[in-house]
């Protein structure tokens, strides 16, 4: 979690300009009416160079360069977390404490995954499973991971063990992905809003970059949804980027996406894929809520349903249990790439992030299982996601907050720009200590490199009475700036989200 600190409270450390204010429409569809930009507001920046070096100016003689930059980045972004471990509410023990609708847990299916996880199948100690593996990943695990993968991801030929690696989470993969494909300052593509952990996990090891491919609230154009992303949009993107010297090796595709929930259809799939080999960029495709699609009418496809992907020795998809399996403490991901030189290298880097043999062994039996997968726990599930996700919908429009809605991953984005007078990154960091004040925990926009300031991600896949008392905590806290805003004397009338820089 990235909470910026006062002295950062302008444009995001990637951006060259601040964003202009639209309107979105609350409506369940997710779609954004159109809305007329006032003449003094300049149109937003279409990409930024990020260099997360630049932010840095850490005093510390104990510590090595890299050392600072690894300090700054645990001192800046886990400001809320570390504030809310000191404060987790406990329904009986701390009921003031802070209710967390920020991180991107699944805390719905406890009682099915602890029954599952508890059975005799699981519990199995012998030699090989306490001795070194393969660093790719014990093969019985990588042969549960392509036929897992094989038939949820519904690829049209059978995936091969061989194309597997084994890690401990998306943020190795992404690291060692990242180092193993770029040259130190070299950068990846990234559209913005995204989930704002990448920037370490592609920095810190790598010392990669990101050029963020910036998305508007706006629908103008061809678009046909807020946040859309286009092929000419990540042209754009390339060629300024190229101009200033950066040299782009990838595209980072997160699909369903955090934190907009947008599932990418086919067609704009396989446009970006081209995009990507015509360019000869790498894509790291990262599907890590497959399974979290509660909606049915969404009609998500993973890359790997592709009948022909245009450069698979350039396209590498990663997956885990963290988030559809509810299992983020586990600590388990993997790697599909037809690429046996970047298998080779990231099963390489294994050495420092590999996967204890006890866990890959449950890890095996849970996979294999697709009976209890399909006809248990994936229904039960999408029905807890489904029933959490209106209650907050309507929580949310009886305030009369717009928001976008999009039946994936579990989290709504926010828009309170109307809470926002001035329209500003400080004010935004203001409304999200105050909400951390009131107990309860979000993210901000600026926290996925939102280039509109105001927008936040309000996570929903939590137990109903820790929903309910989270949403009191917020209401309370936008009735009080209502109140206040209210109260003041004003000689202008503002309509509902009109806001003035």
């Amino acid at each position: 979690m990235f909470t910026p600190t006062q002295k950062e409270v302008g444009a995001p450390p990637t951006c060259l300009s601040p964003a202009s204010v639209q309107n979105l429409d609350g409506n369940k569809d997710g779609l954004g009416r159109d809305c007329l930009r006032k003449p003094e507001q300049k149109l937003p920046e279409c990409y930024g160079v990020g260099d997360p070096g630049a932010m840095f100016f850490s005093g510390s003689s104990q510590l090595s360069s890299r050392g600072r930059v690894i300090k700054w980045f645990w001192d800046s972004a886990e400001e809320g977390y570390r504030t809310y471990h000191m404060d987790e509410y406990d329904e009986e023990k701390n009921p003031s404490g802070i209710i967390n609708l920020g991180t991107s847990e699944n805390k719905l299916c406890f009682d099915l995954l602890s029954r599952r996880l508890s059975q005799s199948d699981m519990l199995r100690v012998e030699p090989a499973l306490l001795q070194y593996p393969d660093w790719r990943g014990h093969l019985f695990l990588r042969e549960e991971v392509a036929k897992f993968l094989s038939f949820y991801c519904k690829s049209p030929a059978t995936l091969k063990p061989e194309n597997v690696v084994v890690l401990n989470g998306c943020a190795s993969l992404f690291s060692a992905l990242a180092t193993v494909l770029c040259e130190v300052g070299e950068a990846f593509l990234i559209p913005a809003p995204y989930y704002g952990a990448i920037t370490q996990h592609v920095y810190l090891y790598g010392n990669v970059r990101l050029v963020c491919v910036y998305l508007d609230s706006e629908v103008t154009g061809m678009d046909k949804r807020p946040f859309q992303l286009t092929v000419e949009k990540l042209e754009t993107a390339l060629e300024g980027a190229r101009a200033e010297g950066v040299k782009v090796k990838g595209l980072i595709l997160i699909n369903p996406h955090n934190p907009l929930g947008d599932v990418y259809s086919p067609g704009e799939l396989q446009a970006f894929l081209e995009f990507a080999k015509r360019h000869e960029l790498h894509v790291m495709v990262d599907e890590v809520y497959m399974l979290s699609v509660f909606e049915a009418s969404v009609g998500y496809r993973s890359v790997l349903s592709l009948e022909r992907l245009p450069d698979p020795q350039r396209t590498h998809v990663m997956w885990a249990t963290s988030k559809d399996f509810g299992m983020s403490g586990l600590r388990f991901g993997t790697l599909y790439t037809e690429n046996q030189d970047v298998a080779t290298a990231v099963a390489s880097l294994c050495r420092y992030h590999g996967l204890s043999g006890l866990v890959q062994y449950q890890m095996a039996q849970l996979l294999q299982d697709h009976e209890w997968i399909s006809q248990v726990y994936l229904p039960e599930n999408h029905a807890r996601l489904k029933a959490a996700h209106t209650y907050i919908s309507g929580e949310l429009e009886a305030l009369g907050i717009p928001f976008l809605s999009r039946g994936a991953g579990f989290f709504i984005w926010v828009d309170l720009r109307q809470y926002l007078p001035e329209g500003t990154f400080a004010e935004e960091l203001l409304l999200w200590r105050r909400f951390l004040d009131n107990k309860v925990l979000l993210l901000s926009g600026k926290a996925f490199e939102c280039q509109e300031p105001g927008w936040f991600r309000l996570v929903f896949s939590d137990k109903p009475h820790r929903l309910r008392l989270g949403m009191q905590r917020i209401r309370q806290v936008l009735e009080g700036i209502s109140q206040v805003a209210k109260d003041a004397p004003s000689c202008h009338t503002q309509e509902p989200g009109d806001q003035r820089r």
